[in-house]
Parts: C-alpha cells; sequence; structure tokens
C-alpha cells in the first residue's frame, strides 16, 4: 500500500516504514504528525484518485529529526563587466518516519471488529 501526498508545496510518494525529508516542518523530534491533502491512494491494486485530494484518508508519520541538507554554492557572474557574486544555502529539513496510512475502509473494518467483540 502506498500513497501520494502534498507537503510544503511538493508531492511525495509514501509507504508504510519509508523515512521521508520534508522541507522544513513545525513539529518536535518524537512528535506525531499526520497529512490529510492525500492525493492518491493504492492499495492491493485499487487506486483511490482524488479531486483533488481523496476524503477519509490520513498519513501518519513521527518526526525522527531536523537538520539541514549539503551546503550548495550560488555563483553570478556578468562576463567583461568584473560583477562576481558567491553566495552558499543550506535547505533546512525534517526527517520523518511513516508509520501509517489511514483510510475510511479499514477505519470501518476496525469499528466492526470492536463491535463483535
Amino acid at each position: 500500500m502506498y500513497a501520494i501526498i502534498e507537503s510544503c508545496g511538493k508531492q511525495y510518494k509514501v509507504a508504510e516504514g519509508d523515512v521521508v525529508f520534508f522541507e522544513k516542518l513545525d513539529a518536535e523530534e518524537g512528535k506525531k504528525v499526520t497529512f490529510d491533502k492525500v492525493i492518491l491512494v493504492s492499495d492491493e491494486g485499487k487506486v483511490q484518485v482524488g479531486t483533488p485530494y481523496v476524503k477519509g484518508v490520513k498519513v501518519e508519520g513521527k518526526v525522527v529529526s531536523h537538520g539541514k541538507g549539503k551546503k550548495i554554492i550560488v555563483f553570478k557572474m556578468k562576463a567583461k563587466k568584473n560583477y562576481r557574486r558567491t553566495q552558499g544555502h543550506r535547505q533546512p529539513y525534517t526527517k520523518v518516519e511513516i508509520t501509517g496510512i489511514k483510510t475510511a475502509a479499514k477505519k470501518a473494518e476496525k469499528v466492526a471488529e470492536k463491535v463483535e467483540a
């Protein structure tokens, strides 16, 4: 089972147990995060596509750590004009481990199991 979610203006393909690097999220290390902007869910060949998002589906994860990416060098130059500018940048990220994909069908099954028990 996998899902495509939208976060930080980008789309990510995630599955249970994956570790994904998102742009900086406002969550502390060890806390749970929930992504409810799910664009697509694929479960054993059954594909649900949202318009724009799939209703009743959430992706849950746990924040592992925060950090900065590798440094990139931004260099601007104009030939024959003696214009040169160098700037470095390190993009902050949040490392998230995906713990589960919750669908409406799974919630209904769990409720039915609790009623029977």
